[in-house]
């Protein structure tokens, strides 16, 4: 089974012309796409379908190792021919196989990364449905033509920050198996899920008006923005104060024990299924810590470690990780190295004041022990989805 992306890109747009390869916030609009496609393990070809030699010289200046050119049909490269007759005319002419999946993506919304689509290959593939498409949270109330409400009752008005909104395609992506769309010339069919994508990424480029619009969303949260939050590839914790309460607990016969939340156990779960990894750093030396770590299967665990920052500078460099993509989880001074190195700091509610004002830091509502690092794996699984996080 191969994956494949196909990228539609022809050159007779109307409105703005050769959109495709206009410089959008510094370089071609499609290579914004394209460079992320190039990133994504699962795939193995990207094509290009274009009816332009311009475009086509444009794509292959980024000697991308998947992107490949397909020249498209003239017929199927009209203002009035729809995506549906390019999919099926790609896959008649590559003769793909049909349990092949096809990702089909647009160059017109070029907010998507390589983390969405990796993300979604994965969902798609875990979750067996037949086809998939992105989607945005839409908390806009509607009205249809007749007068009445559409997604609301306008007798109980929700407040916005408590209704869910509706579902919304933003045309970013859409998955299926080449089987599936022969048989229902569809690039949608059966059982379809959905990928939710942050709310920004609901515009698709269309008129002057969008690309103007689009570049101001492009710079505030790809050029100018902080490292987001879909960038965290591994997430670490101390123990004492953040996976617990920092209370030290005895038994009748003097046998140390811990306050652990269960909560945060199945944070680990949570952020192992959506690719993240885990680890405990601990200047402590207990089997009380191995076995916890061992029972919520953390990827990493290191006890007994004075200098937490250098272990885990070689975790990044074995893994091929920037310190940019890792979070961590502190509350005390030994903590404060690490904390300030890493991409994502984030401390519990009981952290010592001096932890809480080290610069960027995200101070948890919760306690250590009480679900802070359960929060803080929340905090990142909802801003993957695009969810304004609820504590």
């Amino acid at each position: 089974m191969s994956i494949i992306a196909l990228v539609p890109a022809r050159g007779g747009s109307k409105s703005i012309p050769l959109k495709n390869i206009k410089t959008f916030c510094g370089k071609p609009l499609i290579n914004w796409i394209l460079e992320e496609l190039d990133q994504v393990e699962k795939l193995d070809q990207v094509y290009v379908a274009t009816d332009s030699e311009l475009i086509e010289n444009e794509v292959e200046k980024l000697n991308g190792k998947k992107i490949r050119i397909y020249r498209r049909l003239s017929k199927n490269a009209t203002d009035t021919a729809s995506t549906e007759s390019l999919i099926l005319e790609f896959l008649e002419k590559k003769e793909l196989c049909n349990d092949d999946i096809l990702l089909i993506v647009q160059a017109t919304s070029p907010f998507t990364t390589s983390f969405h689509f990796s993300d979604a290959l994965r969902k798609y593939e875990i979750d067996n449905y037949d086809s998939m498409l992105s989607v945005v949270r839409f908390k806009r109330f509607l009205w249809g033509d007749s007068g009445a409400p559409i997604n609301y009752d306008y007798h109980n008005r929700p407040r916005r920050q408590k209704y869910k909104g509706c579902l919304l395609e933003n045309g970013a992506f859409y998955i299926n198996k080449v089987a599936n769309i022969i048989k229902y010339k569809n690039r949608l069919c059966g059982n379809i899920g959905y990928y939710l994508m942050p709310e920004y990424t609901w515009l698709e480029i269309d008129e002057e008006d969008d690309w103007i619009f689009a570049e101001k969303i492009m710079k505030k949260y790809r050029l100018d923005g902080e490292t987001k939050t879909e960038e965290i590839k591994i997430v670490f914790s101390d123990v004492d104060g953040c996976l617990t309460d920092a209370g030290m607990y005895y038994s009748e016969n003097g046998e140390e024990l811990k306050k652990f939340s269960t909560y945060d156990g199945m944070a680990v779960e949570l952020l192992k299924n959506k690719g993240i990894r885990t680890g405990i750093i601990t200047g402590e030396k207990t089997e009380l810590v191995k076995r916890r770590a061992e029972k919520i299967k953390c990827n990493y665990l290191y006890i007994g470690i004075q200098n937490k920052l250098k272990i885990i500078k070689e975790i990044c460099n074995n893994e091929n990780v920037n310190m940019e993509n890792v979070a961590y989880l502190g509350d005390d001074i030994n903590d404060i190295q690490v904390l300030k190195a890493v991409g994502h700091p984030f401390c519990p509610i009981n952290a010592r004041n001096d932890i809480k004002r080290i610069p960027g830091i995200i101070i948890l509502k919760s306690a250590g022990g009480d679900g802070a690092f359960r929060e803080m794996a929340e905090r990142i699984i909802t801003s993957l989805s695009g969810e304004d996080y609820e504590y």
